[in-house]
Formats: C-alpha cells, structure tokens, sequence
C-alpha cells in the first residue's frame, strides 16, 4: 500500500520537475537513506537527469522559457511520474503496478498543469523576480516532499496532494483575473477607437 503513497507524492513531484525527482529518488536510494528502486541509482542514469536538472533550473528562472519547457514536458513529465509508479510498485501484482503507474501519471498531469498555468499568470508581469522566486519555491518544495517521502510516505502523499489543490486553484485564480484584465483593456481600445 505504500507504493500508493509514493505515487501520490512522486507523481506531483515529477508533473513539477521530472528530471529532479529521479535525481533526488537516485541520491537517496544510493545513500542508504530509502529503498529506491535500482534503476534509478545507476550512474549513467544520475549524470543524465543531473545534466537535464541544471539545465531546467535555467530554463525555469527566465520568463517565457519556462513556458516552453512545460509545453515540450506536458508528455514528458506525466511519462516519467508512470514509469516511476511502476518501479516503485516493484514486486507487486501486474494489476497493482498499472494502478500506481497510472495514478503517478494522472498526479503529475494534474501537477503539470498547476505549474503551466501559474507560470503563465507570472510571465505577465513584467519583473522577473516573480519568475526565479516561484520556482525556487517549486524546486524546494520537491526537494522536501521527496525526502519527507522517504521516511514517512503518507504524511508526503498528503502534502502533495494539498499542494495539488492549492496549486490548481491558484492557477485557475490567476488565469481568470488576467482573463478579465484583458477583457477590460480589449474594451477600453475598443471604445476609444470607435470615439
């Protein structure tokens, strides 16, 4: 039942940053600190997903970038989350492993469009600090939940599923507030040149 837990909290960690999450699950798994499955702590593996997480810590920070990463990982990200459900279901019944694959797919879609959609409302401010501060609470935020993971699986399921939640309903917040600022300024064009 476990596996369910960690499918939960590493689906949302992937729909966040993939590459990331495999690089965190390899680390501790290598380190003794949690039973991580072997193919995530080979070393090709970990120099392949730490290139990959530096450069999505870059392309994450600049505005607009990070919007184009998203829409390339909107398939890459939910992949990833499947085939970790599926590692991390191990031993289990073929039935069981397809549940957990697909559960850790579905989550990370969802968290997936929770980052798309709030990096987009944030992309239309002009300042970038808003970009590097958001995802640097996303970077520590999957570090965090990985590792909580780690020691106490439904406790992070938990808190990945809160910040579901709470990221999906800020993205839809912010999309719709932005919706209507347009709407006003279409408007306000419009009536001043039909004057």
């Amino acid at each position: 039942m476990e596996s369910i837990a960690y499918a939960i909290s590493g689906g949302w960690a992937s729909g966040i940053s993939a590459y990331a999450t495999v690089l965190i699950l390899g680390l501790v798994g290598r380190a003794g600190l949690a039973d991580t499955p072997e193919a995530l702590q080979r070393t090709d593996v970990l120099i392949l997903v730490s290139v990959l997480t530096a450069v999505e810590f870059v392309a994450d920070k600049i505005a607009f970038v990070d919007s184009l990463w998203d829409s390339v990982h909107t398939v890459v990200r939910p992949v990833v989350a499947g085939v970790l459900g599926m590692l991390l279901a191990g031993d289990a019944s073929t039935l069981e492993q397809a549940l957990t694959a697909t559960l850790a797919g579905g989550v990370a879609l969802l968290s997936h469009a929770a980052k798309a959609g709030l990096r987009l409302a944030v992309n239309t401010s002009p300042e970038p600090a808003s970009n590097v501060g958001v995802s640097a609470v996303e970077d520590v935020s999957v570090a965090g939940v990985l590792l909580l993971a780690t020691n106490h699986p439904w406790l992070a399921a938990g808190v990945a599923l809160v910040l579901l939640a709470v990221g999906l309903g800020l993205a839809v917040w912010l999309l719709g507030r932005i919706r209507r600022g347009w709407r006003r300024l279409r408007d306000r064009y419009f009536a001043d040149v039909s004057q």
